[in-house]
């Protein structure tokens, strides 16, 4: 699993300027930063890009599909690919897949996510992260 991450930091610099990419390893973060995090992105910039390599793939697939449910993501784009990352342990690159998958906000997204904080406000009286 490291060699993911490692291809995920490896990405050129045009790759990961995007302000609304989120690169996704499934060692990093737990699953619900993720979609916290693609939430703010899609309030902030109208649409999010959630990219992984390798076994990540699967983490952005469920990411994707828990906003869906949710009513808050539409998917845009999906595009597949490979690319090379370099593997430490044999000293020669080696071919990872790669997933990149464009959402955007659903119509009603803004009432969907105002309702929940109104429900977070109203239930505990503190402000979660």
């Amino acid at each position: 699993m490291e060699e993911i991450t490692e291809g995920v930091n490896n990405l050129s610099v045009t790759d990961s300027n995007k302000k609304n990419r989120i690169q996704v390893s499934n060692t990093k973060k737990p699953l619900f930063f993720y979609v916290n995090l693609a939430k703010r992105y899609m309030q902030q910039h109208n649409e999010v890009e959630l990219s992984a390599l390798g076994m990540a793939i699967a983490t952005v697939v469920t990411i994707t599909e828990i906003l869906k449910n949710n009513g808050l993501a539409v998917e845009k784009k999906i595009m597949t690919s490979t690319v090379d990352v370099k593997d430490e342990s044999r000293g020669r690159p080696i071919q990872k897949a790669k997933i990149e998958i464009l959402l955007g906000k659903t119509e009603n997204f803004d009432e969907l996510m105002a309702a929940a904080a109104e429900e977070r406000d109203v239930g505990g009286g503190e402000e979660q992260s």
